[in-house]
C-alpha cells in the first residue's frame, strides 16, 4: 500500500516508521525540514511510567479530571494502556530519558497529575531528544522524504482520500496514495501570542474541512500559563512549577490559590486565567519564583530554560521572572476513532491535528507526546484492516450565527486576524465578542482572493480555522475547561467532588 504521512513530529514519524515496518511504501511530506515542528521544542516529557503508589487508573482519572469530564473514556483507556510500550519503543530507538543514580527512569510531576509519572530527556529537552531519535530512524530506512512542501488539499476519488496536493516553492505537485495520514499539528498562529513555531497554521485541519471531514472541539484552545513575558515567545515548562516554583503578584503573594486549591499545580486553563486576571488587575506581568530551587539544581534540571533566561538578562536563581500565557495546544481537530480513522475513507489523523477524545476540554500536561506516539502507531496498524465507518457524537446546540458581516476596521492581514482572535476568542470570551469576531472574519473571507503563494495558502487556512473556531465557541454557551465564557453562568473552576467512574478493568 502507498501511504503518505503529512507531518514529521512524533505522531507522523511514529506512524511512518510503523507503516514502513508493516511493509507499506511510505512517503513523509513535511512543511519544513524533517523533524521541524512542535515536538522538537517540547520541554516537558512523556507521561506514562508509574511509581509504587501510582497506576494507569490514576493517570486516566487525572486525564479525565483535567479534561473537565469531556474526555472519551475509551480513548483515555487506550492512551494509558499503550503508553508504557510506546515509551519503551522510544528508548529502543535511542531516546536517552533521564535516570536516577540507581539507573531507574527519573519521574517528574506536572500540573494536575496526582503523582510523578513523567519521563524527561536532557532535563527540559525531551522533544529535541525524541525528534533526533525518530529522524535518525526514518533516515535509516527506505522511507521517502519530501521536505519544504506545503499541503494545499487532499485528493479525493469516489469519496475516499487518494493522495495530497502540494506546493513546493512555486511548483504545484500531486502525490497519489492509497491512504493519507495527517500529522500536521495544530494552529497556534491563530493567535497573537503563541508558543508554536511559525509553521503551525492549521494546514491539515483546513484541508480536512475543505474535503468534508468532521471536525470537533475547536473551541478548546489551551493557553500555556508561563511564557517569558519579554522578547520572542519562550516557554517556561510546567515542570518548573512541578519542582516547586510559585506564582507571585506584584506584592509577592501566591495568588493562584484564589482560583483553585491546587494553586500553581491546578489544570492549565485555571492557572492561565488566574495569571491573565492578575496581570490585568496590576497592569504588569506576574512573576514565576524558582529561586528556592537554587542555581545548581535549575541549571541541571532545566538547562535550556536556564540558558535562555540568562541570555535575556535574568538570573532566575536569584529573582522571579515575568511570565504570561500564550496559545499552546488545540484539543480539537479532525474527528477520529481509536485507530486514527476519520469520516473520510482512507484518511487518518494523528497527533494535535486529530480530535481523538483524549483531551476533552483541557489537555493534561505531558499527554500530547504520549498521544502522538500511541495513536501514530495505532493508525499504522489499522492500514491493513478493512475500513470501518466511525460514529459521530451529537454536536452541541448551534449558537446564533451573525446575520450580517462587519466591514472590518482594517484590511485582512495575518496580524489583524491574530489580534482579533486573541482579543475575542482567547482566554476570556463573551457572546458579543465572539459574534463580533465572526462577523469580521466572514467579511474578510468574502473579500479574499484565491491564494497562490505559500504564505497566502497559510493565511487562507488560518482564516478558515478562525471562522470555525469562533463559530464553535459561540455555539458552546456554557464555560467548560479551556473554553471560558465570562458572560455565561460558569461552572466553578474547582474540581468535582464526585468520584470518576473506573475506566480500566485491570490496573
Amino acid at each position: 500500500m502507498k501511504v503518505v504521512v503529512v507531518g514529521s513530529g512524533i505522531a507522523g514519524l511514529t506512524a511512518a516508521l510503523h507503516a514502513h515496518e508493516r511493509g507499506h511504501a511510505v512517503t513523509v511530506v513535511t512543511k519544513g525540514r524533517l523533524g521541524d515542528g512542535c515536538t522538537g521544542l517540547a520541554q516537558g516529557g512523556v507521561a506514562g511510567i508509574y511509581g509504587p503508589d501510582d497506576s494507569m487508573q490514576q493517570h486516566a482519572d487525572d486525564t479525565i479530571e483535567a479534561g473537565a469530564g469531556l474526555s472519551d473514556p475509551e480513548a483515555v483507556r487506550v492512551l494509558v494502556e499503550d503508553g508504557a510500550s510506546r515509551i519503551a519503543e522510544l528508548i529502543a530507538r535511542g531516546v536517552a530519558f533521564d535516570r536516577t543514580p540507581s539507573g531507574r527512569l527519573q519521574l517528574g510531576r506536572e500540573a494536575a497529575h496526582s503523582h510523578p509519572r513523567i519521563v524527561h530527556a536532557g532535563g527540559d529537552a525531551t522533544g529535541a531528544a525524541i525528534t533526533a531519535a525518530l529522524v535518525a530512524a526514518v533516515r535509516d530506512t527506505s522511507i521517502t522524504v519530501v521536505e519544504h512542501a506545503l499541503l494545499t488539499d487532499l485528493i479525493l476519488a469516489g469519496g475516499a482520500a487518494r493522495g495530497v496536493r502540494l506546493l513546493i516553492g512555486t511548483a504545484h505537485a500531486a502525490l497519489p496514495a492509497d491512504a493519507v495520514i495527517l500529522a500536521t499539528g495544530g494552529a497556534g498562529h491563530l493567535y497573537a501570542h503563541t508558543t508554536n513555531p511559525a509553521g503551525t497554521t492549521g494546514d491539515g485541519i483546513a484541508a480536512a474541512l475543505r474535503a468534508g471531514a468532521a471536525v470537533a472541539d475547536l473551541e478548546f484552545v489551551q493557553f500555556h500559563p508561563t511564557i517569558l513575558a519579554t522578547g520572542p515567545a519562550f516557554l517556561i515548562s510546567e515542570a518548573v512549577r512541578g519542582e516547586g516554583a510559585t506564582l507571585l503578584d506584584d506584592a509577592g503573594r501566591r495568588f493562584a490559590f484564589d482560583s483553585h486549591p491546587d494553586g500553581e499545580l491546578a489544570p492549565r486553563d485555571v492557572v492561565s486565567r488566574a495569571i491573565a486576571r492578575q496581570a490585568a488587575s496590576q497592569d504588569a506581568p506576574v512573576r514565576l519564583d524558582a529561586t528556592m530551587l537554587g542555581a545548581e539544581r535549575l541549571a541541571a534540571r532545566f538547562p535550556t530554560i536556564d540558558r535562555v533566561t540568562r541570555e535575556r538578562g535574568f538570573d532566575w536563581s536569584r529573582d522571579p521572572i515575568p511570565v504570561t500565557p500564550a496559545a499552546h495546544y488545540l484539543m480539537g481537530g479532525v474527528v477520529t476513532d481509536l485507530d486514527g480513522r476519520t469520516t473520510i475513507p482512507g484518511l487518518f489523523a494523528v497527533g494535535e491535528v486529530a480530535r481523538t477524545g483524549v483531551h476533552g476540554a483541557n489537555r493534561l500536561a505531558s499527554n500530547s507526546l504520549l498521544e502522538g506516539a500511541v495513536f501514530g502507531a495505532r493508525a499504522a496498524s489499522a492500514l491493513d484492516l478493512p475500513w470501518r465507518a466511525i460514529a459521530l457524537e451529537t454536536p452541541p446546540p448551534a449558537g446564533r450565527a451573525p446575520e450580517d458581516v462587519d466591514t472590518a476596521p482594517t484590511a485582512f492581514t495575518r496580524t489583524a486576524l491574530q489580534e482579533l482572535m486573541w482579543a475575542e476568542v482567547g482566554l476570556l470570551r463573551t457572546g458579543d465578542g465572539l459574534a463580533r469576531a465572526l462577523r469580521i472574519l466572514q467579511g474578510w473571507a468574502a473579500s479574499g482572493p484565491a491564494p497562490t503563494t505559500p504564505a497566502e495558502h497559510e493565511d487562507a487556512n488560518l482564516l478558515l480555522l478562525a471562522r470555525a473556531t469562533a463559530s464553535a465557541a459561540l455555539a458552546r454557551t456554557a464555560s467548560v475547561g479551556a473554553h471560558h465564557r465570562v458572560d455565561a453562568v460558569a461552572r466553578e473552576d474547582l474540581p468535582s467532588t464526585g468520584t470518576l467512574p473506573p475506566i480500566l478493568e485491570t490496573v
